[in-house]
C-alpha cells in the first residue's frame, strides 16, 4: 500500500491543535523527559513509541471505562483506546519536530460482530512514511517500532473485508473524533465508533 498525504503541506503534520496538543505542559514535559535519553530523532521516536505502547494501557485491556481523546489527557490519565494512544504519540513526536500522521485500518471487532476503524500513526523519516501501531501488546499482538518493514498489531485480512486506508491525515478523522468526544464511557464508544471511513 502506498500512503497518500491528505494534505500536501508537510508542516500540517507538525501542527498542534485541540487534539494533538503538543504545546500543552504535560506533553512538553513528557517529550523533554524522553528526549533526555535519546541520541537522535530516530532514538527519540522509538522511545516515544515504546512509552505510549507500554506505559499507557489500552483501556479495553485494563478494563478502564474512561474515554480520552486529547493527547494531554491520555498522558495525564494514562489510558486510552488505539485512537487516543495514537493522538498521544503524534503529539510527542510533533513536539520534537518529527512529522507524524494519523492513519486507519478497518478490522473485525474482537467479538467478530462487524467491523471497526482502528487508529495508528505514520512517522516520516528518510523521505518516507512508516506506519507504527502504539495500541499496546497483548497475547497474539506483538507490534514493534520499525522503519525496516511494518511490525503492526494486525495485518488486515481482505477475505474478512478488512483493509488498510492509505490516507495519512494531519488531524483525526471527523467520524472518529465525533465518536470519541460524544462517548460517556468505553462501552458506549464501542457501539458508536465508525465501522468504515
Amino acid at each position: 500500500m502506498e500512503p497518500i498525504q491528505h494534505t500536501a503541506d508537510l508542516s500540517a503534520y507538525l501542527a498542534a491543535d485541540e487534539v494533538i496538543d503538543h504545546h500543552h505542559p504535560v506533553v512538553r514535559e513528557a517529550a523533554a523527559r524522553l528526549a533526555r535519553g535519546a541520541a537522535d530523532s530516530y532514538d527519540y521516536a522509538r522511545a516515544a513509541y515504546t512509552f505510549v505502547r507500554d506505559a499507557i494501557p489500552h483501556s479495553q485491556d485494563s478494563g478502564d471505562l474512561r474515554v480520552t481523546w486529547r493527547a494531554s489527557d491520555v498522558l495525564s490519565l494514562r489510558t486510552g483506546i488505539c485512537h487516543a494512544k495514537s493522538h498521544a504519540l503524534a503529539a510527542l513526536l510533533r513536539a520534537e519536530d518529527i512529522p507524524t500522521a494519523l492513519c486507519y485500518q478497518r478490522l473485525l471487532h474482537d467479538d467478530g460482530g462487524g467491523h471497526v476503524v482502528h487508529g495508528l500513526i505514520a512517522v516520516r523519516f528518510h523521505g518516507a512514511w512508516h506506519r507504527q501501531d502504539p495500541r499496546g501488546n497483548k497475547p497474539g499482538v506483538d507490534a514493534r517500532f520499525s522503519l525496516e518493514g511494518e511490525r503492526l498489531a494486525w495485518v488486515p485480512d481482505s477475505a474478512s473485508n478488512e483493509m488498510d486506508y492509505p490516507v495519512l491525515y494531519a488531524e483525526p478523522h471527523p467520524a472518529v473524533l465525533t465518536a470519541l468526544r460524544a462517548a460517556p464511557d468505553r462501552p458506549h464508544l464501542w457501539k458508536t465508533l465508525p465501522s468504515t471511513l
